[in-house]
């Protein structure tokens, strides 16, 4: 059973698993994604242990600061950024359980946001189709990523 919980120290051991080169193209680490949060103090930001049963097995931030205007410009919306699953877990359907417990995780803990969005590299074609079968729209906009051309994707919770 996958469930979502707001990341403590604890579960940092779990979530502290090594991505490859073509992984990180397209995410960040727990590890970098959390000293980002660290260095940038907004309290805007949320880390989330993905969890199947007892185990952490994926992480991914919630974030409601700034740069979430470069993808909306509604203001009760929420960024979804540097979603990974331990790549030992990944092809069991872990990604695609725990972006369907987004939506509640959400509107449990954030009762004021109405949308979701995020950005993927077009080149992630299998992070674009998962975000498609999990309810996410493709509107036709783009921006430039780090590493290349992102489709900007939301979903209205």
């Amino acid at each position: 059973m996958i469930r979502l919980q707001f990341f403590r120290e604890e579960d940092f051991s779990g979530v502290n698993y090594m991505l490859d080169e073509n992984q990180l193209l397209y995410t960040s680490s727990a590890a970098n994604a959390l000293k980002r949060i660290a260095d940038r103090n907004t309290g805007f930001e949320f880390p989330v242990t993905v969890f199947d049963a007892e185990i952490a097995v994926g992480f991914f931030t919630l974030d409601f600061g700034d740069d979430k205007s470069e993808l909306t410009d509604n203001p009760d919306s929420v960024l979804l950024r540097s979603l990974s699953i331990n790549p030992e877990m990944q092809g069991k359907g872990i990604g695609k359980a725990a972006m369907g417990r987004v939506d509640d995780f959400v509107r449990e803990n954030f009762r004021d946001c109405h949308e979701i969005v995020l950005a993927v590299n077009q080149n992630n074609i299998s992070a674009y189709e998962l975000y498609l079968k999990v309810g996410y729209r493709y509107e036709g906009k783009t921006r430039m990523g780090r590493s290349g051309p992102q489709y900007l994707m939301s979903k209205c919770i």
